[in-house]
C-alpha cells in the first residue's frame, strides 16, 4: 500500500538532512557521453525533479546556458546555485513539474520519474511530451528493476514503460545501459524519445 509523503515539504527535508541516496555526487556516466556528443549549445534545456542536478552544472560548464532546473526542493535548488554563482537564478524552477507550461528542446531524466508517485506515470508521459518541442528529446535513464512499491525510488520494466510512451513518441533508444556507475550496472535503461 502506497502511504507515503512525497511533499515538497518531505523532498526538502531530505536535501536539509542529505537523505539523498541517489545523489551520485557528479553527472552519470551515460549522460556525461549524451551531453558530450551536444553541438547546439543553444538547446533549451529541462531536467524535472533535478535535485543538485549535476547535469546542469555539467552543461553549463560547456558553454549551454539554456538549461532550466525545476525540483520541489529549495534546499536542492540553493545548493545548485552555492556551487554555480553564475547559473541564473530565474532558470532555476521551484515547484511541481506539472505546473509548469513552457516548451523546450531536451528533457533529462534522471531519478525523477522513479520519485514521483507511480499512478503518475501516464501523466508524466503527457507533460512530457506537452513540455517538448516539436521533435524534441527526452533523454536520459530509468530503473529496469522493481525496487520499492512503498517508497522512492519506485522501479518497474522496459515492458511497463512502453506503454507510456510508445503512442506519444518515436522511440530512438530504449536500452540497456553500457556504461551506468558500478552500483547500477544492470539496472538502468538509457532513453531517448522523440515527440511525434
Amino acid at each position: 500500500m502506497l502511504n507515503l509523503d512525497l511533499s515538497d515539504k518531505a523532498w526538502d527535508d531530505r536535501y536539509l538532512n542529505n537523505d539523498i541516496g541517489w545523489d551520485l555526487g557528479e553527472v552519470s556516466p551515460p549522460l556525461k557521453n549524451y551531453f558530450n556528443q551536444l553541438k547546439n549549445k543553444d538547446l533549451k534545456i529541462l531536467i524535472p525533479g533535478g535535485g543538485n542536478s549535476y547535469e546542469a552544472e555539467y552543461l553549463f560548464n560547456k558553454g549551454f546556458t539554456n538549461i532550466f532546473v525545476n525540483d520541489l526542493s529549495k534546499t536542492a535548488l540553493e545548493n545548485i546555485g552555492k556551487r554555480i554563482p553564475d547559473f541564473p537564478k530565474s532558470q532555476l524552477i521551484l515547484g511541481n513539474f506539472f505546473d509548469i507550461n513552457t516548451t523546450f528542446d531536451l528533457i533529462i531524466e534522471q531519478t525523477f520519474f522513479c520519485a514521483i508517485n507511480p499512478n503518475l506515470r501516464t501523466k508524466y508521459a503527457l507533460k512530457m511530451h506537452q513540455l517538448l518541442k516539436p521533435k524534441g528529446k527526452l533523454v536520459g535513464l530509468l530503473f529496469n528493476v522493481p525496487l520499492y512499491d512503498n517508497r522512492p525510488p519506485f522501479g518497474g520494466s522496459k515492458k511497463e514503460y512502453l506503454t507510456y510512451f510508445k503512442d506519444l513518441f518515436y522511440i530512438k533508444t530504449f536500452e540497456k545501459c553500457y556504461n551506468s556507475i558500478k552500483s547500477r550496472e544492470g539496472k538502468e535503461l538509457f532513453i531517448q524519445l522523440i515527440k511525434f
